[in-house]
This record gives structure tokens, C-alpha cells and sequence, in this order.
């Protein structure tokens, strides 16, 4: 009897190894991990897991700075808002807005995870997020790219400097108010500018948004006592609800809108936030951080515009602030605690002024990039405060400066970034998503011209 060769005795591992015999000869199966695996066989790429941050912030922490980025000192202009809206009308007028200017910091954070994992990237700006969507997006686009990053990042760097002179101003102006009051002689505006240099530097000196968090808390405890104190005042002797309109002309409602945008408005600190979150993937979703933040940003909204517009009516001021009694210790506190909200909110502004110029300049200074990192926080910081010094009025030009770009940076532009990135893959059934986007082009040209003409309006205002 002849015995068949069958090959060489199997070794220890190949005992273990699943075979698969073909023709004689042995093979052998792999599989891989299933999270690792597309349906389409490729190997997918998790931006989130890849992440890798120093100090990454927890979700709370993040809705921290996103409240305080929304509960800006544009919430003060709330009641005057509603005398161009009515009582029912300011309300569903500030909803919606409020759902316009989530969606579109929504879209854009969306698009931006989707670029994510199409480029193997981690994390992008909102202006490499432009650059990178038109690059991969159609032929026609791609042109347009570096144009629309350069755009994109020098007009948020121009407003939120802009913001940043202006948040001087307007600590440095409470705090004059309370002074005279008792001090019985006028102070000199500037100088009082010139002494919050030491203290915006020191404040801008915090290395990264995970230490900021605490200074936002702070920010947001100021910033809730002092609107506490003023609905106290709003409630006390309120008249009845019954003598404000329900709804006024619509034709004034653009003016409302122009208003509200730029109050509730927080699109260059979006994408900073988002680079910097331990999940980022939360900070989209249904109930995700930037719906949380939003909800609470727009709750505070309605009720401060609602109970200032009751309380005075036509009489609202820009600020409501100056509605209140001068001579009284509590309506003194809210400008106290305004003032230090706002001092601590400096940081969060000042941020992505920082974020931008970091990134324009940092590959030029590869030895020791910490001392000419802290170098440049001085300087730009110096630079706001030597600018308020010298246009103290600058308010009304930045805030046309603000106009124009928050109504493009925050609205137009990122739908634009959505039709790009999903040129290819179509827009939903019944291409819903340009019907939708029509609708916020619309809204964000209304929002571009009444907030321009209003802007201009202070500016003659300032100088007749």
C-alpha cells in the first residue's frame, strides 16, 4: 500500500489558524475587527478617535464658553427689539432666528465632520473648512477655495478685534458711570481705558480654552445676577400686558431682525470650540451641546426683550441698562456686574483673534514657539486697547463692520459651504436642502442690509 504525501506536519499556530484548502494548497483567513470595517470592505477613518489634544474640554465646559459667547451685551438691546416686532410677534420672531443661527453653525459644523473624514483630517477652522469643501467639491468651485479661507478668516480677525476694542469701552465706560456717581467729578474716558491694558494682558495670557472654562463660569454668574437684578426691576410696577401690541407692521420687523442677529451671533467661536471638545461628535445632535447652549440662549432672549418691552415700551433704550434709576445701589451693581461679565468674556473674543493670527504666523517660528506665541497675545491685546484709546465712538463702526461680516461669515456663507460639500451626493428629495438654503439666503441679505443701514444710522447719529 502506497501512503499519499500530504506536505509537512502542521505547526503549533497553524493548528489554531482557520484553513481553507484549494487545490493542496493551505490558506489562510483573516477577518478583520467589524468597527474597523466600512460595508464597502475599506477601512474607515474616525477623525474623533484620532483627535489628540494637550487639554481637551469636557461637554460642559464647552456649553460653558458657548453660553457666554452668546449671552453677549447685545441681549441688553433685547426690549428695544420687540418695540419694532410686538409682544407675540418678538417672540416668534426671536425662535426663529434663533433657529437660523443654530442651523447654520450647525451646517457648518456638520459639513465639517464630513470633510473630516474624507481628507483624514482631525480638525479644521472655519476657513480651512471653506477651503477645503470648494478643493474637493465641484470643478467649477474649486477655484474659488483660497479666495473665500483668505475672506473667511481676515473678516472674522477684523470683527472680533473690532470686538474686542469695543468690549474696552464698554468696561471701562460702567465702571466710569458708577465712579462719577460718587466721586461727583467727570473722569476721563481714555484713561480709564488705558488702565484696563495690565489686566486684559494678564487675562489673555490664559493658555488655552480649557483653562478659560472657569473664567466663562465666572463670566456667566456676573452676567446672570446682573439680568437677575433687572428683571427685578422690569417686574416691579410692570404695567399690564394688555397696553404693548401683540404685532406691529412687518415692515419693521427687518429692523428686529437686524438687532437680534448680531446679539445672538457666535460663528467665529464655533469651529475653536469644536477643535478643542474630548467628543466633538456632541457637539452637534438633537440634544447635542449646541442645541443645549442655544435653547438657554434663547429662553433668556424672549423673556428680557418681553418684560423690557412691558416695562417701557417705546421708551426702551439701546441698552436697557440705562432705563434703570442711576441713584440706586442695585441698578449701580448691574453695571458693575456687566462690566466684569464682559471683562471676563474678553478672553473668549480674544481667542479667535489668536487662533487666526497663531496660524498665519506659526510655522515662521518654529524655536521657542511659546515665548513668541505670548509675544503676540501682548501685542494684539495692546493694539485693542491702544484703539479704543484713540476712537472711544468706535462702537458704531465696528458695529457696521459686524454687520456685514456676521450677516456673510454667519449665514450666507455657511450654506454655501453645504451646497459645495454635497454637490455630488444631491440635496435630499425634492432638493430640499436649496429650498431651505433659499430661505436663509433671503434672511441673511435682509439681515445684511437693515443691520448696514442701521450701523450707518449711528454713525451720522454719533457725528450730526
Amino acid at each position: 500500500m502506497v501512503n499519499e504525501y500530504t506536505g509537512p506536519p502542521p505547526q503549533e499556530m497553524e493548528t489554531f489558524l482557520p484553513q481553507d484548502g484549494k487545490n493542496g494548497a493551505t490558506v489562510y483567513k483573516f477577518t478583520p475587527a467589524k468597527s474597523d470595517v466600512e460595508a464597502n470592505g475599506t477601512i474607515q477613518f474616525d477623525p474623533f478617535k484620532e483627535r489628540k489634544l494637550e487639554h481637551p474640554t469636557t461637554d460642559g465646559e464647552t456649553l460653558t464658553h458657548l453660553l457666554k459667547a452668546s449671552l453677549g451685551t447685545g441681549i441688553l438691546a433685547m426690549p428695544v427689539a420687540f418695540s419694532y416686532a410686538g409682544l407675540v410677534g418678538g417672540i416668534l420672531a426671536t425662535v426663529f432666528t434663533a433657529f437660523i443661527c443654530t442651523h447654520c453653525a450647525y451646517v457648518l459644523v456638520k459639513c465639517g465632520h464630513t470633510l473630516y473624514r474624507r481628507t483624514h483630517r482631525t480638525a479644521m477652522s472655519f476657513s480651512e473648512i471653506a477651503e477645503v469643501a470648494f478643493e474637493n467639491g465641484p470643478e467649477w468651485g474649486r477655484r474659488f477655495g483660497m479666495p473665500t479661507s483668505y475672506c473667511i478668516r481676515y473678516g472674522l480677525f477684523i470683527t472680533y478685534f473690532g470686538t474686542c476694542a469695543v468690549y474696552t469701552v464698554i468696561i471701562a465706560t460702567n465702571f466710569q458711570q458708577v465712579i462719577e456717581h460718587y466721586y461727583g467729578s467727570p473722569l476721563n474716558l481714555r484713561v480709564m481705558i488705558a488702565l484696563l491694558l495690565v489686566p486684559l494682558i494678564l487675562l489673555s495670557w490664559v493658555p488655552n480654552l480649557k483653562y478659560l472654562a472657569p473664567v466663562s463660569m465666572v463670566a456667566n454668574v456676573f452676567m446672570g445676577v446682573g439680568l437677575g437684578i433687572t428683571f427685578y426691576y422690569l417686574v416691579t410696577d410692570m404695567p399690564p400686558v394688555e397696553s404693548r401690541p401683540l404685532f406691529l407692521p412687518v415692515m419693521q420687523w427687518p429692523a428686529f431682525f437686524a438687532i437680534v442677529i448680531f446679539a445672538m451671533e457666535a460663528i467665529g467661536v464655533v469651529m475653536p470650540l469644536e477643535n478643542q471638545m474630548k467628543t466633538p461628535q456632541n457637539f452637534i445632535g438633537i440634544c447635542g451641546v449646541l442645541n443645549q447652549g442655544m435653547a438657554g440662549v434663547t429662553l433668556i432672549y424672549i423673556l428680557l426683550g418681553f418684560l423690557g418691552y412691558v416695562k417701557y415700551g417705546d421708551e426702551a433704550a439701546g441698552s436697557i441698562t440705562l432705563n434703570l434709576p442711576v441713584d440706586e445701589i442695585p441698578a449701580q451693581a448691574v453695571k458693575i456686574l456687566i462690566a466684569l461679565a464682559v471683562y471676563c468674556t474678553f478672553g473668549l473674543q480674544f481667542y479667535v483673534c489668536l487662533d487666526i493670527g497663531w496660524v498665519a504666523i506659526k510655522d515662521r517660528f518654529t524655536k521657542r514657539p511659546r515665548l513668541v506665541e505670548y509675544v503676540m497675545r501682548t501685542i494684539l491685546v495692546t493694539a485693542a486697547v491702544l484703539l479704543a484709546v484713540a476712537v472711544p465712538t468706535i462702537g458704531p463702526f465696528i458695529g457696521l463692520i459686524g454687520a456685514f461680516c456676521f450677516s456673510i461669515l454667519g449665514l450666507l456663507i455657511p450654506i454655501v459651504i453645504e451646497m459645495v460639500t454635497y454637490w455630488e451626493e444631491g440635496f435630499g428629495p425634492g432638493n430640499w436642502i436649496v429650498w431651505k438654503n433659499v430661505i436663509v439666503f433671503v434672511f441673511g441679505i435682509i439681515a445684511l442690509v437693515f443691520g448696514s443701514k442701521s450701523s450707518i444710522q449711528d454713525i451720522l447719529a454719533l457725528y450730526a
